[in-house]
């Protein structure tokens, strides 16, 4: 089956737009975090936790990522959850600094806490990931809502708390479920007044989708562009890719950071399925396995 040509739209950020479609973005992870499942304690420290995340980060956009998205709190399943000032305590002085080192950095801040999500607008994010999609803090879209910033909502299946005991979804109704509640937050955030132009949508990879159903969820993808905004796919080292490739690795699952190579089959089916954005901590090798299926989807 050919590849279809991919929906292009413009990002309407606080500053200034982004064209997606054209070519794929790439968001650099930038988890501010000790216990993350990839890289938790990597740019974590309570004595330089902020030179440490800066200098990552700065290390990112030099290699080409076009975003970096700053994490505070891990959504591993089982984490144990922050409070919005702990949060704080850790996300906003990289932001402060980041901006003051690349002012005309995209960045973007990944919280559900509202308290947090007001504090990094007024200290110059762009953006504000939400991987509750606005759901899990009832005054979230009241604080994205007076600044035009870009919004990521993502769809979860509960909470990193019930994941181990969620039950899963039947495989024929995983994609209804995921499209209608992203159809819901998308209807939160018009209810608070969030023009859909600021919009982008996360089918949550891994967030409740247990095991194999992320490959249904990638086979699937495109219906995502029923819709009508762009898509965001944060595959990058997640664990469905490591059971996949166990087989390969006497069984075991490889380690995180041993699932490059899945991690870029991951992206590069994305694209090919429409994704807009890939969200991967490895920026270079994901632009290249963008690059090359950008030149695919270019020569349908």
């Amino acid at each position: 089956m050919p590849f279809l040509p991919r929906p292009q739209y413009d990002w309407q950020l606080a500053t200034r737009t982004l064209a997606l479609g054209r070519n794929t973005l790439v968001m650099g992870i930038l988890n501010v975090t000790p216990d993350s499942f990839s890289d938790g304690g990597h740019f974590y420290h309570p004595a330089d936790q902020t030179s440490r995340a800066v200098e990552h980060g700065l290390e990112m956009l030099d290699r080409g990522a076009h975003l970096l998205d700053i994490g505070g709190e891990s959504t591993r399943p089982d984490a144990t959850p922050l409070s919005a000032a702990q949060e704080q305590d850790r996300v906003l002085p990289v932001l402060t600094a980041l901006r003051q080192e690349r002012p005309q950095a995209v960045l973007s801040v990944d919280t559900y806490h509202a308290a947090t999500a007001r504090e990094a607008l007024a200290a110059g994010a762009d953006v504000i990931n939400d991987v509750s999609g606005l759901t899990w803090d009832p005054a979230m879209p009241a604080a994205c809502a007076p600044t035009p910033c870009g919004v990521v909502l993502m769809h979860s299946r509960g909470t990193p708390q019930d994941w181990r005991t969620l039950a899963p979804s039947p495989p024929n109704d995983l994609l209804p479920e995921i499209l209608a509640g992203l159809r819901q937050r998308v209807a939160l955030a018009a209810a608070a007044g969030i023009a859909s132009t600021r919009l982008v949508l996360d089918p949550g990879f891994g967030f409740g989708k247990l095991g194999a159903k992320n490959f249904t969820l990638h086979a699937r993808l495109e219906q995502l562009h029923t819709l009508g905004l762009p898509v965001l796919v944060g595959t990058s080292r997640k664990g469905f890719l490591g059971q996949a490739i166990a087989p390969l690795h006497r069984g075991a699952s490889p380690t995180a950071t041993d699932r490059l190579a899945a991690t870029l089959a991951s992206c590069t089916a994305a694209v090919l399925a429409g994704a807009h954005l890939l969200r991967v901590h490895d920026v270079l090798p994901a632009l290249e396995a963008a690059a090359i299926a950008d030149a695919i989807l270019d020569a349908h």
